[in-house]
């Protein structure tokens, strides 16, 4: 990835322009101010020779910078980085140098020496006059090509961290999912069991009502948000589940704000919550019970709220459930998919007991569209 690392040209002559003219600036200053000699006559001159001291390291620096990739910190031993960079900075100085003698011999042709004595004179010194300077502008070129290396190749690692934490969320939500199943499916069959010995008929509705109910929630086994709307379908098909088996002591209201329907909630959240409120609000007495689930769009969380007719809890149990014991496989689920966006509580009412969901409200996309096409 760090080898094809590019270096945009336009910003490199656009920096390299910039330090062109202020050079350019500087030296028409500085014969001003040591002679007097200078005229504006010869800043054409000036800013041609100081735009081609610029635009060499600019153009240049793809080739050092593809150097410094393929001989990277870490990658090659430190003695052979140290020949390359060695080699590759003298020859940067000595072509620099030589391009900039070919450019002052063609714009000021009366200062060029007429020996070649002289003219060798001459380069030495201004190649020893500006070698500092072209070294600092290679190392400052490497240098640069390991800085942009390095954040690419930590950004990625950043990505692929949260990639793999993303798929590990996702593997344990389906590994919570699938503890719902065999579990749910565990209690139905022993009610049916039960019913055989004294409702056959019973039974066997109870039997049809569950492949129903197996074959909704296979279709959506591997989903981990599903739209309100797709939840309560499920939950009523478990509901008539329970109804067959406690008969005339169960019964269930629905109070669904409509904008709430469209709204995505954890695949299969109610069930495991409505069948604790049936175990423990409604089993436990020989009086008729009821279950009450009411949805509403909160500002922008979405409100869920399941209450049951029992006699609610003592205070010791109700402060360990709001911290966390009992329904573990829920609340971990919440967790993971909203986890500091969501509320989890319990409470006793008046009458009865009360387990209050609060999530993000999120709209199904395909909710959306169908909504915005019957609209149109």
């Amino acid at each position: 990835m760090s080898e094809r690392l590019k270096v945009p040209a336009l910003p490199r002559f656009v920096i390299a322009t910039a330090f062109g003219v202020s050079s350019t600036f500087q030296a028409y200053s500085m014969r001003l101010l040591e002679d007097g000699t200078s005229s504006p006559a010869a800043i054409p001159q000036l800013l041609a020779l100081n735009l081609v001291y610029w635009y060499l390291p600019a153009l240049l620096a793809p080739t050092i910078v593809r150097v410094a990739l393929r001989y990277q910190l870490g990658r090659v031993r430190w003695s052979t980085q140290a020949l390359v960079h060695v080699t590759g900075a003298f020859a940067y100085s000595i072509v620099h140098t030589v391009a900039m003698l070919v450019t002052r011999a063609v714009l000021f042709p009366s200062g060029r020496p007429g020996t070649a004595s002289a003219l060798w004179t001459w380069a030495r010194r201004d190649y020893l006059t500006q070698l500092d300077w072209l070294l600092m502008t290679y190392l400052f070129a490497v240098g640069l090509a390991h800085a942009l290396a390095y954040r690419r190749e930590s950004e990625a690692r950043a990505l692929a961290a949260a990639h793999l934490e993303t798929r590990l969320v996702e593997a344990q939500l389906q590994a919570l999912q699938r503890q719902l199943h065999p579990h749910f499916l565990f209690n139905t069959l022993n009610t049916i069991s039960g019913l055989m010995r004294i409702n056959v008929n019973a039974a066997d509705q109870m039997i049809d009502r569950l492949g129903d109910l197996l074959r909704m929630t296979l279709d959506t086994s591997g989903i981990q948000q599903v739209p309100l709307k797709q939840e309560l379908d499920v939950l009523r098909k478990y509901l008539e589940i329970e109804q067959t088996r406690f008969d005339s002591r169960l019964s269930v209201s629905m109070h669904i704000e409509f904008e709430a329907l469209d709204a995505l909630v954890p695949n299969l959240l109610l069930q495991p919550l409505v069948e604790n409120a049936i175990r423990h609000g409604v089993a436990p007495h020989s009086r008729p019970g009821w279950i009450a689930i009411h949805a509403a769009r909160d500002g922008a969380r979405l409100k869920i709220e399941i209450r049951d007719s029992g006699n609610g809890l003592s205070p010791e149990r109700l402060t360990a459930l709001n911290r966390g014991v009992g329904l573990g496989n829920t609340r971990a689920r919440l967790t993971h998919l909203y986890p500091s966006a969501h509320q989890f509580a319990f409470s006793n009412l008046d009458e009865g007991f009360s387990v209050t969901v609060g999530i993000p409200f999120e709209v199904d996309p395909q909710s959306i569209e169908y909504i915005r096409a019957g609209v149109a």
